[in-house]
């Protein structure tokens, strides 16, 4: 009788959610900051949210060695942008490159599942949303990761994004305030906290407008 190895896999998945929403001058990007594989808890106090240029973040949860090398990648690649054209990339852009990215890779992906947040060329809010190939679409609000599937139909419920398919096209940001986005995250992730244990410890919320970036934490549920 053969000896039976578990077997084994390059890609673990380290559980975390994301969530962004775009407004008419502002984006609100959010992640939990608990790290996990399987049961255990790696870290209580790990960010998801990498700010990549002056006007964009991204979050990213799955795999975190995977994230780590995707980002280091892109920052790479937006030096080299910021020296042949004297200025930073511009969130389509950098919207546009990380698809690239992962497509580049599709035969052995990055496992990372990623939400990029941004101000576009025209001081918009603008939110892209991502597989881990590549495929991505701009729209006015997602959630990614373990906890997507919670808060998805909640934010489906509260914002009602138009169809894609509707003609002439509709414009995909929110009618929400900033103050209001940030309270309807805050509301999303208190409420999946409750049924996803991989979602907990604490939220980090990045609110980009035309004043910059600034940061804000609240607690979760810490079992």
């Amino acid at each position: 009788m053969t000896k039976q190895h578990p077997a084994w896999s390059p890609y673990d998945n380290n559980g975390g959610t994301c969530v962004a929403i775009a407004g008419a001058d502002y984006c609100v990007t959010a992640a939990d900051t608990r790290m996990s594989t399987g049961y255990s808890i790696l870290s209580r106090d790990y960010s998801k949210i990498i700010k990549l240029a002056d006007k964009c973040v991204m979050a990213s949860s799955g795999f975190q060695a995977d994230v780590k090398a995707l980002q280091k990648l892109l920052a790479a690649r937006h030096l080299i942008y910021q020296h042949q054209h004297n200025k930073q990339m511009s969130c389509p852009a950098m919207g546009q490159l990380l698809s690239n990215t992962l497509y580049y890779k599709r035969f052995f992906p990055y496992y990372s599942f990623n939400v990029l947040g941004g101000l576009d060329n025209e001081g918009k809010g603008c939110v892209y949303t991502y597989d881990a190939v590549g495929s991505y679409e701009r729209v006015g609000y997602s959630s990614q990761g373990s906890g997507s599937t919670l808060i998805m139909p909640f934010l489906d419920n509260q914002l009602k994004s138009p169809s894609p398919l509707l003609l002439p096209a509709q414009d995909a940001v929110t009618p929400l305030s900033e103050a209001e986005a940030v309270d309807l995250v805050k509301t999303c992730f208190a409420s999946a906290t409750e049924r996803d244990i991989y979602t907990a410890n604490k939220l980090e919320i990045v609110v980009l407008n035309k004043d910059g970036i600034h940061r804000e934490y609240m607690e979760l549920r810490k079992d």
